[in-house]
């Protein structure tokens, strides 16, 4: 039976209305004539139906396609449908369709994208649906955001089994065999728009728990119960960086503040000039130690960030087995909706789809991405030029008024500089985003890669290169710390106001009047309302910042002790910032199932091997190390020989330590083999059955 005798049939076959439950599920009468589609499997049979996806239609969709639309949802999937079911809202003529899952569907999805669930023995094994019953829990083990996705992921692989024509469109809009219908549709202009919907009560219940009180601890479970593992690993790594910046920041405090009784003259001057930036001269004959607080901070730094992400990467581990995504299936990747070319046969698949050469993609990139990426790369070195003038100018001022007014002016140039790097910044992503775009790569992943690297390319160089440039061709020791200080400071006030301060006004005073909504609302206009809020932008800027962060802690902290204290204050609040935003002021977002952070795990990793040349530079324009060479008899190319040498002493020592400590518990190493284990038996046992059956 194909998709266009299913619907005939199941146009005969109505069921009896369900009602609305509060918490969002339908159990209050709808209006008349309205109901779920049947489901065909009863074990799926259930009362109460719990509403996961909403799909706008466009204004001009008429009852006829929206009915066929239905039921190409409810549709079987060997008839070519999704096997979920969905509900008309108010009625055939309205321009929505509410979509949920039946058990059987969910589950058959968790086993296809690999999924891990608590199996009888108590450990997390890779769910089977043959093995369903040998699950705990089996009929609710799947959270909020693993049914939601689902639901995306059988929409986003409906395909036509033959050539079809979609009732009430013209011939011109007609289905070829093999056709994604999900992105014909949406190309057609009658799926206008696909999103999960929020559950007010267990939305209201996770923001009370997590930034409404006075609680320390996320309550990271539930957060990948709603919003899935992407966003819960974000939150989780965001927790973790926090708090390991408590040891920074002691450290930090300790050196700028304490003087203790075994520093030298030499160290308490570095300490005060650290803080104040400025020259003081400290009479004392001690001779002090062979070491000085600069010394320590930047031996530290090099530690501390080869640690931090060696426990993170455990941390990690940890988390992807307990939320079960440790074992994800790789799966060939479908076509994104916005790639194009000419129609042909794909070599792997055998379906007809658009083509696009690589040679064609490679020109695109070389001959257009890359000249545009060095532009705005050119457009940083023109703001660092003209950072350079605006220096020499208020410091030409401040010489000749010598007033409170001109000292002021001094940080003018930093301050007008990161504006401009920050207004860059934005501008570029965008022009990053057209460009990838512009290059028509074929899957999701290979344009988020892509995407990324430029991205990253002009961050590091668009926030780091001053910097770098200060530190190592400079190499002035005080501007580089009023510039660091200048960054934490600006930088930080700016992303609170851009991040939290404007999207909230704008959905105090400008949308949330026009989403006013009482008890009695019908469900329907409630679903409505969510539509009105932005779509959630992702996680992009938000790592992004934090990888900023990491950059200025471990590759510059040494001469400004206090990086870790302004950084620890401001992910305090970045943590409830955060999580007001996604609770609050945007849609909920379709969360994919990851086992970690992806290329950002890399981009950490990377920050943290430079860092040992940044801080081992660094280490040479110590004052106190400088004294110590001059009083040895050192030539500046000896000391140069000595710090490469002790820079690859110290990569050294970093890859044994990251030697040392596994990326994974030993614990989950021995699950990961039991379950690879337990996986090629089951196989196994699989092609004994289908032998054994052949010969018979």
């Amino acid at each position: 039976m194909n998709v266009q005798d299913f619907v005939q049939k199941a146009l005969t076959h109505q069921k009896e209305p369900k009602e609305y439950e509060k918490g969002g599920k339908l159990l209050s009468k709808p209006s008349a004539g309205s109901s779920w589609t049947k489901v065909s499997c009863p074990c799926c049979f259930s009362e109460r139906v719990e509403p996961l996806v909403l799909v706008k239609l466009g204004g001009k969709v008429g009852p006829e396609t929206k009915r066929w639309l239905i039921k190409v949802i409810g549709a079987p999937q060997k008839d070519g449908g999704a096997a979920l079911l969905a509900h008309p809202g108010e009625d055939a003529s309205g321009d929505i369709i509410v979509v949920s899952a039946p058990r059987c569907t969910l589950l058959r999805a968790a086993e296809e994208l690999g999924l891990c669930k608590t199996y009888r023995s108590g450990d997390m094994e890779a769910f089977s649906y043959n093995d369903r019953d040998n699950f705990k829990d089996s009929g609710v083990f799947l959270t909020l955001a693993e049914r939601q996705y689902i639901v995306k992921y059988e929409l986003d692989g409906l395909r036509v089994q033959r050539d079809l024509r979609i009732p009430g469109l013209p011939e011109s809009r007609m289905l070829q065999k093999r056709d994604n219908i999900w992105q014909k549709l949406s190309s057609a202009g009658v799926v206008v728009d696909t999103f999960p919907l929020h559950n007010r009560k267990k939305l209201k219940d996770l923001g009370e728990a997590w930034y409404s009180g006075n609680q320390l601890a996320q309550p990271l479970d539930s957060v990948n119960d709603y919003f899935g593992s992407a966003v819960a690993f974000y939150f989780s790594f965001l927790d973790f960086y926090t708090w390991s910046l408590l040891t920074p920041a002691i450290l930090g405090l300790a050196i700028s503040y304490f003087s203790v009784a075994f520093f030298s003259s030499e160290v308490k001057k570095e300490m005060v000039d650290s803080v104040s930036g400025s020259k003081v001269i400290i009479n004392d004959d001690d001779s002090g130690p062979m070491i000085s607080g600069h010394m320590l901070q930047a031996m530290f730094s090099m530690i501390w960030s080869t640690v931090f992400m060696e426990l993170w990467k455990r941390r990690s581990s940890s988390l992807s087995y307990r939320w079960g995504t440790m074992n994800l299936a790789e799966r060939f990747a479908e076509p994104r909706p916005n790639f194009y070319g000419d129609l042909g046969v794909n070599p792997v698949t055998g379906r007809v789809e658009p083509l696009f050469p690589e040679w064609k993609r490679d020109l695109r990139m070389v001959l257009v991405s890359v000249p545009v990426v060095g532009l705005f790369l050119g457009l940083v070195v023109l703001g660092m030029m003209c950072f350079y003038w605006g220096e020499a100018q208020v410091k030409q001022l401040h010489k000749d008024w010598n007033s409170l007014l001109s000292q002021a002016l001094l940080y003018i140039p930093s301050v007008l500089h990161i504006v401009y790097t920050n207004m860059l910044g934005n501008v570029y992503r965008n022009v990053a985003q057209s460009l990838t775009e512009y290059e028509n790569h074929r899957e999701e992943s290979a344009f988020e890669n892509h995407l990324t690297a430029k991205i990253l390319v002009f961050t590091f160089f668009n926030n780091f290169a001053v910097l770098f440039h200060i530190a190592f061709f400079k190499q002035d020791v005080p501007l580089l710390r009023k510039r660091l200080a200048s960054l934490l400071i600006v930088s930080q006030l700016v992303n609170q106001v851009t991040e939290v301060v404007i999207p909230f006004l704008v959905d105090r005073f400008i949308s949330a009047p026009h989403r006013t909504e009482s008890e009695d609302d019908p469900k329907e206009d409630k679903f409505r309302n969510q539509r009105t809020l932005p779509v959630f932008p992702g996680l992009f800027a938000e790592y992004i910042e934090l990888l900023v962060q990491f950059g200025y802690l471990s590759l510059f902290s040494c001469v400004y002790p206090l990086t870790a204290v302004l950084l620890l204050i401001n992910n305090i609040t970045e943590i409830r910032s955060d999580a007001y935003k996604i609770c609050n002021l945007f849609r909920k977002p379709f969360s994919p199932p990851v086992a970690n952070m992806g290329v950002w795990q890399v981009a950490f990793e990377v920050l943290s091997f430079v860092s040992v040349i940044s801080n081992c530079w660094l280490l040479l324009l110590s004052p106190r190390l400088q004294e110590l060479c001059r009083e040895g008899g050192l030539s500046s190319t000896n000391v140069l020989l000595l710090a490469v040498f002790g820079e690859h002493v110290l990569i050294l020592i970093k890859f044994i330590m990251a030697a040392l400590i596994p990326d994974e518990p030993d614990w989950i190493r021995k699950k990961r083999d039991q379950m690879e284990y337990t996986s090629m038996q089951a196989l196994k046992e699989q092609v004994n059955a289908i032998s054994t059956d052949f010969i018979v």
